[in-house]
């Protein structure tokens, strides 16, 4: 009788120690979890512009300041944009924020490197886009070659864009005719008309430009102040700021006059 027992008992063993070995070659590995950083997303503060009418609706104010403050027509500003920048979708607007294809000239800021009219030329790159727009216009008002392009009537258009091809600006021999289709397919000549006006009304009046700035890397409120043509203490006062010191994606409120 024990010795039936026994061998009871022994069977017994022998089948969960099989079923346990059974069991663990029919498990499932489990794999380590791998937790991998992910860079924060930074959002583009600038809109990427598809087409030529969303490019004039986002940086036809900013042709029509510097308008004000430097006197170069605002249609040819914004035909130059549209031409240079490929309605800023192009490589050089895209990555340098240079939308009117300045090339490095004495520039001891940051640069890129591009094929124009010849391979790997030095451009100018930006923090922002308005800079370029500012850039573009001291580039014209500070050369003597451009000087004889500011005795020309405001809406004289064509003649802006002639003699921009004339002083040097482009290579392309049909530069001109570009502007001036570009400058009449989207009546871009209008927005000279509405700033002549505006100029006649500010004899009287002072009227105040207000935009708003997004900080990108690298400004500082020296650096914006020479963009927007006011002084540090005119940015500190208007946005209350209490140091100097900015943080990526702050955005200030710039009055111009």
């Amino acid at each position: 009788m024990n010795r039936i027992i026994v061998f009871i008992f022994v069977g017994v063993l022998i089948s969960s120690c099989g079923a346990r070995r059974n069991s663990k070659r029919h498990e499932t590995p489990t794999k380590p979890v791998v937790v991998v950083a992910t860079k924060p997303v930074v959002k583009n503060t600038i809109p990427i512009t598809n087409t030529p009418l969303e490019y004039i609706s986002y940086f036809k104010s900013v042709a029509i300041n510097e308008m004000h403050l430097y006197g170069i027509p605002a249609s040819i500003t914004l035909a130059q944009g549209i031409l240079e920048s490929g309605s800023g979708k192009g490589r050089l607007a895209r990555q340098a924020n240079n939308h009117f294809g300045i090339k490095c000239h004495n520039w001891a800021g940051d640069k890129i490197y591009h094929d124009d009219d010849e391979a790997q030329e030095c451009f100018r790159k930006y923090n922002d886009p308005n800079m370029s727009y500012r850039d573009h216009s001291e580039f014209l008002a500070n050369r003597k070659r451009y000087a004889g392009l500011f005795k020309l009537k405001m809406n004289d258009y064509k003649g802006w864009a002639k003699g921009l091809r004339k002083a040097g600006y482009a290579t392309d021999p049909k530069y001109p005719k570009k502007l001036i289709n570009l400058i009449e397919r989207y009546e871009l000549y209008k927005f000279d008309e509405k700033t002549k006006r505006k100029r006649s009304k500010m004899k009287s009046s002072t009227k105040t430009i207000t935009q708003n700035h997004v900080v990108q890397q690298g400004d500082t409120l020296y650096s914006i102040s020479k963009l927007y043509n006011i002084t540090v203490d005119q940015i500190t006062k208007q946005n209350k700021l209490n140091s100097t010191e900015l943080s990526i994606g702050q955005q200030l409120r710039i009055s111009t006059n």
